[in-house]
């Protein structure tokens, strides 16, 4: 591939300027993606600049117009402190005109929604947990189709934002009583869904029409008393003590022969199904009997050398700024609208 002028886009907190410093927030683990990706798009030689936006568009029409990127590597999951965003900046850049990483935003809009994407899968045949969406300010009713134990969660959030021991729930109080607190902490919409018992695997993608699996990565709870749920709470995933406590930790998959490659298949067939593309993470859940459960779909995962993706990607064995080059190059191939 030929040198690039990339520009990485980011988001932030709070208000910034065109050309604001972000040397002291590189240095932090928050910010540990950004600065992962920089590095090696540098290591790759490329030209690259950076922004960050908070709520102004502006500012990123103003760095294309000047720095004339040939290509834009998007990072930036949230605008004005709102996840529920990411698809808006998608489209801003396919509007645009100027090549970009990632999914665009009828896969992020699609896989955003944990409702709407289960029934796309039911309907072509998949296999989702039994669900209902609870609506913010509707009655908090339990359907009869939906037996305990349920898992409780808010419908739009990523990250596990909002999940907690507390969202597995075995009686109608504790079902009413989470839903209530998510309304009354996230303002969203719920999702209640059936518990799959299980293992919990991660499946990351890489591609647009032609796709590459990565090899799969599961959660396991090691010292997770018998009995208990085993769910990917957001303390499962990011507090390193609590981790500890509980054995949490994140593993290559040993599967036999014939499931990895059902779950292969069913990974590029949800890919297809959810319009998505650049690189995705998929949740799946398997049961004892090894039935393939879809839990959601998370396009541009964190891409920090650490995390899930990265490791699969290296397993498969490509060198991180390898990864970081294909993610480039699907963006400039990816034909958009």
């Amino acid at each position: 591939m030929k040198k690039l002028k990339v520009l990485a886009l980011f988001d932030a907190i709070a208000p910034t300027t065109i050309d604001q410093d972000l040397s002291a927030e590189l240095k932090t683990e928050d910010w540990s993606s950004e600065a992962d990706v920089l590095k090696a798009l540098r290591r790759l030689g490329h030209r690259t600049e950076y922004l960050a936006i908070f709520d102004d568009l502006d500012l990123l029409r103003q760095k294309i117009r000047y720095f004339k990127p040939d290509i834009i590597f998007n990072l930036c999951d949230q605008f004005n402190n709102n996840r529920a965003f990411d698809q808006n900046i998608a489209a801003y850049l396919e509007l645009s005109g100027v090549p970009f990483t990632g999914c665009g935003a009828a896969g992020l809009t699609l896989a955003k929604h944990k409702g709407i994407s289960k029934k796309i899968l039911a309907y072509h045949g998949l296999r989702v947990p039994k669900f209902v969406t609870i609506p913010y300010g509707g009655r908090i009713v339990r359907p009869k189709q939906l037996e305990f134990p349920l898992i409780v969660k808010p419908l739009n959030e990523e990250a596990s934002l909002g999940i907690s021991q507390s969202s597995w729930v075995d009686t109608d109080h504790q079902f009413k009583k989470r839903v209530r607190f998510l309304r009354q902490n996230y303002g969203h919409d719920v999702i209640v869904e059936e518990y799959i018992h299980g293992r919990e695997l991660y499946v990351s993608l890489l591609g647009d029409r032609k796709l590459r699996v990565f090899p799969i990565r599961e959660i396991l709870f090691q010292d997770v008393p018998e009995g208990q749920p085993r769910i990917a709470s957001y303390r499962a995933k990011w507090d390193y003590d609590y981790r500890d406590k509980w054995g949490i930790d994140n593993q290559f998959a040993r599967l036999n022969p014939r499931l990895k490659r059902r779950i292969q298949r069913y990974g590029r067939q949800t890919f297809q199904l959810l319009k998505l593309n650049g690189y995705v993470r998929l949740d799946l859940r398997i049961t004892p009997e090894e039935e393939i459960v879809f839990i959601e779909a998370n396009p541009n995962p964190i891409l920090a050398r650490h995390e899930d993706f990265s490791h699969a990607a290296v397993k498969s064995g490509l060198k991180y700024h390898e990864l970081i080059q294909a993610i480039l190059r699907i963006g400039l191939e990816t034909v958009r609208g």
